[in-house]
């Protein structure tokens, strides 16, 4: 047998004894054998992960962040009742880019999640506000102090005649409330000299609030037909 022993012969029989070892010892592994540092960097790929096998149970805190999560991969059927909550959403890790368009709805925000922090400058457009959305308690004591409410129109008119002498109107607001506007026309369809002379908001004395519109017409050159001049003023509450 000497004779015949090469060492093609010798390295083939190396060989089959090291396959064989090799077997014989994956075979004798017993349970989590396999720890971290025996497997080598890179070592598991996507390939060599079963689907659906890495849960949430397997993922540490903090391991999935910004980098790790693709554009619109987080839809709304990946996403819990009320899991987006507030103290979820800092340090920039879900973009608007990760997020698909109408996956995060109402029943997905935890309480108090959107807070003033999260909204962007000017995220909150006409369009994102529901019909009657902006209430009285909704605005400040300073922008409710500059709109009108309960607006009415009063007008009063003159006494109706040919005389020459100035006519004058004064409309005043009801009670509690103060002139925003008004003005003032002459009537008589057949009168044709006759003008406007003066037309101003009037401020009561006492109160010192303009509550009516004053208004003087008179005719510029001799009039023969009746005439009369009206007053107008727009009141509200302020």
């Amino acid at each position: 047998m000497k004779k015949h022993l090469s060492f093609a012969n010798v390295m083939s029989c190396l060989a089959l004894f090291m396959a064989l070892s090799g077997v014989a010892y994956a075979a004798t592994l017993g349970k989590n054998a396999v720890k971290t540092k025996n497997i080598a960097n890179g070592a598991v790929t996507a390939k060599k992960i079963k689907n659906s096998s890495i849960t949430a149970a397997k993922i540490a805190n903090g391991a999935v962040i910004g980098s790790k999560i693709a554009n619109g991969a987080v839809g709304s059927s990946k996403l819990a009742d009320a899991s987006v909550r507030s103290n979820a959403l800092g340090g920039g890790v879900v973009t608007s880019g990760k997020i698909k368009d109408l996956s995060v709805t109402e029943g997905k925000l935890g309480s108090s999640a959107v807070t003033a922090a999260k909204l962007s400058a000017n995220a909150v457009e006409t369009g994102k506000l529901a019909k009657e959305a902006v209430t009285g308690e909704k605005l400040s004591a300073g922008l409710l102090a500059q709109l009108v409410k309960n607006v009415t129109y009063v007008s009063k008119e003159s006494v109706s005649n040919a005389l020459a002498e100035p006519k004058i109107a004064i409309a005043e607001c009801p009670v509690g409330k103060e002139a925003i506007g008004g003005g003032g026309r002459v009537i008589g369809t057949e009168a044709t000299t006759v003008a406007i002379t003066q037309s101003f908001p009037q401020t009561n004395t006492v109160t010192g609030k303009t509550t009516a519109w004053y208004v003087q017409a008179k005719p510029i050159m001799p009039e023969a037909k009746a005439w009369s001049v009206d007053a107008h003023v727009i009141c509200a509450e302020l």
